[in-house]
């Protein structure tokens, strides 16, 4: 059934009244370059923030999307449903939602941000997004996979949405890590300490921001981070262990080829072995201080390696905290669990988890 975009419709639907105090956009991280026709910008990063009338927390939430996505990701479901930016605001959060540099309303052009990767295809997106479970010699619980609405392939409504909505990723990694860092860290001197809620490919955003920012960033809520520690990907390889660009390691470490590792066997049956460093392990002093949660579904590709970031954050020092949807009771999502059919479920397992570390 395709869901009605009528204003009648979408007032019958609705969940109750949204009442906001403020709502608006700005931008960050805006660098000025000069081309052969005159001064233009890159670099910068498209941020909507959504503050409800009654707000009840003094932390707001900054939600940072995955590679190829938008920070709509966190503006509705698949189906039409309300998002994570809704659910939180009423709970009473303020939340910030960015367009990373280079997607979304965060221009691209080549000559400026660099060239860009292919454009994803609908196989792909079925494979690893919407129908895992098509494919289920691929990692060991795609087989589980169950919670994306609909028929999970092209021409179906809720499949065309997501599509319509992913896009290239840079070529350049770690020159897409460093803008992302700098927009970030624009970002909270203009609002201040944070929570930071990132998603997939959006993880490295919240590693570097950290790092450049460790005294306002209040806890990461990290959901599916990507990894495993220095993986190569044909995006790009995670030389600096969970993030292309440079950390700050204590000891000081000027080249990343100079962080020995080692490998960790896997933790269970069908989990991948990860890398973590040789010890004594460099620690990571800025992700330190704060609490960290890595999130993961049952049904997700990257149940079978998160565990690695975790391992690579505990050894660093972090306060890291690994919560499988599974053990929550939360059974059947795939990796982009904010939009399928039980995203309300999963953010309040996520508010949960914010409310006793504190963090309201």
């Amino acid at each position: 059934m395709v869901k009605s975009y009528r204003p009648a419709d979408l007032h019958a639907q609705s969940p109750g009244d949204l009442n906001l105090a403020a709502h608006g956009h700005f931008w960050t991280g805006l660098q000025q370059v000069t081309t052969p026709a005159g001064i233009a910008l890159r670099g910068q990063m498209y941020v909507e923030y959504w503050v409800p009338s009654n707000l009840r927390h003094k932390l707001p939430i900054v939600m940072v999307h995955g590679g190829g996505g938008q920070g709509l990701d966190y503006l509705g479901t698949a189906e039409g449903a309300e998002g994570w930016a809704h659910w939180f605001v009423r709970q009473g959060y303020a939340v910030y939602v960015v367009d990373r540099p280079g997607n979304g309303r965060a221009a691209r052009h080549p000559d400026l941000q660099g060239e860009m990767g292919p454009p994803p295809v609908s196989a792909f997106i079925e494979k690893l997004f919407t129908r895992p479970e098509l494919n289920p010699d691929q990692y060991a619980t795609a087989k589980l996979h169950d919670k994306w609405p609909g028929a999970g392939k092209l021409g179906d409504a809720a499949f065309d949405n997501f599509f319509a909505s992913s896009g290239p990723m840079a070529v350049d990694i770690t020159q897409s890590h460093l803008d992302c860092q700098a927009a970030g860290a624009d970002l909270l001197d203009l609002i201040g300490p944070a929570i930071l809620m990132t998603h997939s490919a959006g993880a490295p955003t919240g590693w570097l921001i950290a790092d450049a920012r460790p005294g306002l960033v209040a806890g990461i809520v990290a959901v599916e981070p990507t990894g495993p520690p220095f993986a190569v990907r044909p995006i790009g390889a995670l030389t600096w262990g969970i993030t292309a660009a440079p950390l700050t390691f204590d000891p000081p470490v000027e080249r990343a080829e100079d962080i020995a590792t080692k490998e960790r066997p896997a933790p269970f049956k069908g989990a991948d072995a990860c890398l973590v460093q040789n010890e004594p392990a460099r620690r990571l002093p800025n992700l330190c201080g704060f609490p960290i949660v890595v999130v993961t579904s049952e049904a997700s590709w990257m149940s079978m390696d998160n565990h690695g970031v975790v391992d690579f954050l505990a050894q660093a020092g972090a306060t890291v905290d690994h919560l499988r949807l599974e053990a929550m009771g939360i059974h059947g999502n795939g990796h982009a669990m904010m939009l399928e059919t039980n995203s309300d479920a999963i953010a309040s397992v996520l508010d949960i988890w914010i409310r006793d570390k504190g963090l309201v």
